[in-house]
């Protein structure tokens, strides 16, 4: 019997003496008795608030990266402990690789991102510099905090590890404290890897708690700073969302909720091509895989009328090999979570089946027993347009309908009768069809997962959200969106226009802004380590001359002889040139020349030029120097750093000709 408990301000709480019974999908018998414990959700906020939001704000992205970073392995050493009990969730081995390693992926990859994509500081700086004078001494810039806060998540069932970890990961990589409820019929499973968390001792006291059981009057706590995160029906969004407490603070609320995905089979796809068998294929396995407890899940198939009949052989042969069964065993598809999710099941089949008639059902399968399974059930609906349940009703089980449509255009408006989805795909080797679909859906589609036989080798599914991406939809599906990289982590910060002097920008930002104070360092600062240069640090260099002996040769020496370089009469009828100019990369590599200091010494590569800009010509006889400045420094090893360096060149009338960012690695130390 498992006993899944509470963690509450720092303390394990077992199951009170109202705990629920759970019972298991595939023995029928009492697995887990949970909820019930006496929480006090006042308490626990304020435990979060106090003690693990000051303490992951002390901290920067960085180190809360490597925090994120350090858990997932922590996590993927000790898996097959979630892996053994797994199986009483009604989810196959397989199943559970989407959930258990699936929720470690994501956590590595929203580290990694906060590694690379954020800085090593306090304060994230979102978007460019806004100008707000003539001369540069009051300038606009969007930075994001984290919020003072809590973040509630509400999670579903059907994923309860990766749905704790996929929300888990932004929001302490933003800086803010959580609190996880998970559905209580698979909270066993989302106990036993939070329990590792604890036992990790990786995050800071109050970080994160756990409510086994009900939420109580937790909503009615929550200020403007807190964030609830659902996942789950759109009944039990909207009950959550109109709380009159969320309303009147403005509490965040973002939503991921049940919607009617589609898969759509281009036009131009016939049986004898590889996208048909794509198509056949992966409409199987969304139907199959988590028994089609997904929110991903394809619930309308949506074919060309000339071809539904080739779809429905094909995709009922494909899936009557579907073999069902104990999921702990080899059983290609385990059962449904609950006998109450069966029960909902079928009565969402009989909604639907009022429009569609069934061709494929229990009847084909050898099905065991077990109050939880249930069979692979595929529709077939004749008349798309007229049909309201189809388009309305989802069947959260292995359940999906066939539509036929009779254009491109048909077939799109099919697919947003959904109102809002999560995800659509469209299988076609057509690039134009592609982009038609996209323009006439997209607006209703959180996710287009377009495939065809170039990409299906690399593909990763019509449901897969990946962390890279944004998870979410409109309408039906929630209106949110959860993942998108450092998408996801600002959901959970504040985002503010700072607007003031360079100095106080660069104070705020961590960043160097043009204008403000310059330090001259004790040395050239190339033969400085990433510890010891300072964000400011300055050199400016001797002018150089540039000659039309030097423009020539390196037309020559590169091959690039392009007119305005090489003939005065054409170069002064173009309206940008007074006459032959030396070209932007010839001044680049002068730049160079005038800043590198050429010994042994820290830097240990140039990596890269962002934002290279030209704003005037230089002629034969100019003057250049350069002022390099350190912009900012991003740690990427323990052994070396990123340090970017604002390099302007100027002529000598101390006109700016030419502006970029320099990226090199630094040595971290001596």
């Amino acid at each position: 019997m498992l006993t899944p408990n509470s963690y509450a301000c720092g303390q394990w709480i077992a199951p009170g003496a109202e705990a629920r019974a759970v019972m298991g999908p595939v023995c029928g018998s009492q697995i887990a008795r949970a909820g019930g414990a006496a929480l006090d959700f006042a308490q626990m906020i304020e435990f979060a608030k106090k003690k693990g939001g000051p303490a992951l704000r002390e901290m920067t992205f960085h180190q809360r990266a490597k925090m994120l970073k350090a858990l997932a392995l922590y996590l993927q050493d000790r898996k097959e402990e979630l892996y053994a009990i797994n199986h009483l969730t009604g989810a196959t081995r397989r199943d559970g690789g989407v959930d258990i390693d699936g929720g470690i992926i994501t956590m590595m990859v929203i580290a990694g991102k906060g590694r690379r994509e954020m800085p090593d500081g306090h304060v994230y700086v979102d978007g460019g510099l806004e100008q707000l004078s003539r001369q540069g001494s009051f300038l606009g810039q969007h930075i994001a905090v984290p919020l003072q806060g809590v973040a509630v998540h509400i999670n579903a069932f059907n994923f309860p590890v990766w749905g704790m970890l996929e929300k888990l990961a932004p929001t302490l990589l933003a800086g803010v404290p959580a609190i996880v409820k998970p559905a209580t019929q698979t909270c066993f499973l989302t106990e036993a890897c939070f329990r590792m968390i604890i036992e990790s001792g990786l995050l800071p006291e109050g970080a994160v708690q756990l409510i086994i059981g009900g939420t109580g009057d937790l909503l009615d706590r929550l200020g403007p700073q807190d964030v609830v995160s659902f996942t789950g029906s759109a009944d039990t969004a909207l009950m959550l969302r109109t709380n009159p407490n969320i309303l009147k603070n403005s509490v965040r609320f973002m939503s991921e909720q049940d919607s009617l995905n589609a898969s759509i089979l281009g036009a131009d796809v016939t049986p004898d091509t590889p996208e048909f068998d794509l198509f056949i294929k992966q409409a199987a396995s969304e139907m199959t895989v988590k028994a089609g407890q997904k929110c991903t899940a394809i619930r309308r198939i949506i074919v060309p009328e000339g071809q539904i009949d080739a779809v429905s052989e094909a995709l009922s042969e494909r899936l009557k090999k579907t073999t069902i069964g104990d999921p702990a065993g080899d059983a290609r598809m385990g059962a449904l979570v609950s006998a109450s999710q069966k029960r909902d099941v079928l009565e969402k089949m009989a909604m639907i089946s009022a429009e569609a008639h069934q061709i494929l059902g229990a009847e084909s399968f050898d099905m065991p027993d077990g109050p939880g399974f249930a069979a692979p059930t595929l529709f077939r609906c004749e008349d798309p347009d007229a049909a309201k349940n189809v388009h309305e009703i989802e069947a959260f089980g292995p359940v999906s309908t066939l539509l036929p449509y009779r254009d491109t255009a048909h077939a799109a408006e099919l697919a947003n009768r959904g109102e809002g989805s999560l995800v659509a795909s469209l299988v076609t080797h057509d690039p134009q069809i592609a982009r038609d679909v996209t323009l006439s859906s997209a607006a209703w589609h959180g996710r287009l997962y377009i495939v065809d036989r170039d990409s299906m080798g690399e593909a990763t599914g019509h449901g897969s959200p990946l962390p890279h991406m944004v998870h979410g939809g409109p309408g039906r599906a929630g209106g949110g969106e959860e993942l998108g990289g450092v998408r996801g982590v600002l959901h959970y910060m504040q985002r503010t226009a700072i607007q003031g002097g360079p100095n106080v920008l660069t104070a705020i930002t961590g960043q160097w802004v043009n204008g403000a104070d310059e330090i001259k360092g004790p040395d050239h600062p190339f033969q400085r380590t990433f510890r010891e240069i300072e964000i400011g640090e300055t050199i400016v260099t001797d002018p150089r001359e540039v000659t039309l002996d030097d423009i020539e040769h390196f037309a020559h020496f590169t091959g690039d002889t392009f007119y305005a370089h090489m003939d005065e009469e054409a170069a002064k009828a173009n309206p940008f040139f007074p006459g032959r100019v030396a070209h932007g990369y010839l001044l680049l590599s002068f730049a160079a020349g005038l800043f590198v200091q050429p010994d042994p010494g820290p830097v240990l590569a140039n990596t890269g030029l962002n934002s290279l800009s030209f704003q005037k010509p230089v002629s034969p006889g100019d003057k250049l120097h350069v002022r390099l400045t350190c912009k900012r420094k991003t740690q990427r090893t323990d052994d070396y750093g990123e340090v970017a360096w604002n390099a302007t060149l100027y002529n000598q009338d101390g006109d700016q000709t030419a502006e970029y960012e320099l990226l090199t690695m630094v040595a971290y130390q001596r």
